[in-house]
């Protein structure tokens, strides 16, 4: 187990001790974290847009091309912005804090 720590757009921290092995995404959707995450995971929107601090950024693995046109869509975009569902934790991810932001933009066609 790893602790994150989310930080909700209204400010509350919620500490969570995340299992090894889950995306951010799947961490935030058990345990109560606002993260849309509207397709499911699958590298095919950008509402699990979420802002690392510049630490753990650095030490994470460069984004996909993939993740990186999602990225592209996302609202609120930063220097530390990353998709969730393609965070996968483990042990060095300990501490990490990760906000949330306060909107996202669902650029999916239905």
């Amino acid at each position: 187990m790893t602790k994150i720590i989310f930080i909700e757009a209204n400010g509350t921290e919620k500490v969570i001790d995340a299992q090894n092995g889950l995306s951010l995404l799947e961490v935030a959707h058990n345990n109560g974290v606002s993260l849309e995450g509207a397709c499911e995971g699958s590298l095919a929107c950008s509402t699990c847009h979420i802002i690392l601090e510049k630490k753990f950024f650095d030490k994470l693995p460069e984004p996909s091309e993939e993740e990186e046109d999602m990225l592209d869509l996302a609202w609120g975009l930063t220097h530390t912005s990353r998709l969730g569902c393609q965070i996968i934790i483990d042990e060095t991810h300990e501490g990490m804090k990760v906000k949330v932001p306060s909107g996202t933009r669902n650029m999916s066609i239905d």
